[in-house]
């Protein structure tokens, strides 16, 4: 039989404290670093729907004007009409409520029949871009 000197035994029975506070140190500074990245991800993501949805109501709105030579007096007359599904959320809000823009004054000082040229949010959060969300 072979003898273990007591200096030599080594216990399996778990970590040491030592161990323990380094791996969470370094769980700790990785979180730090993913965290921030995570949420600006989101942000992202976030503007990207919203110019999504923008870019629709507004082609919508485009079409609903092709197709009767004047522009929807709201969502609802686009989502009645059948030029848009239903009503989107805005992302920043959570709301599917929209700023509705009415139609400028063309060359000659006439406006465009209907009521929503243009739709924006009504979000009051600065993008990504330092552009307010409610002026994309």
């Amino acid at each position: 039989m072979k003898s273990i000197l007591p200096l030599q035994r080594r216990r399996l029975e778990g970590f040491t404290l030592v161990e323990v506070l380094i791996v969470m140190t370094l769980i700790g500074i990785l979180a730090a670093i993913s965290v921030p990245s995570y949420k600006r991800s989101l942000i992202k993501a976030r503007e990207a729907v919203l110019m999504e949805d923008l870019y629709q109501m507004r082609r919508s709105a485009d079409a609903f004007y092709a197709d009767n030579a004047r522009y929807p007096d709201s969502l609802e007359d686009l989502v009645s009409s059948k030029y848009l599904r239903s009503v989107p959320k805005d992302p920043f809000t959570r709301e599917n409520e929209w700023d509705c823009l009415p139609p400028e004054a063309t060359d000659d000082g006439e406006l465009a029949p209907g009521g929503c040229y243009d739709f924006r949010s009504l979000s009051d959060q600065v993008g990504l871009n330092g552009i307010p969300y409610n002026e994309w």
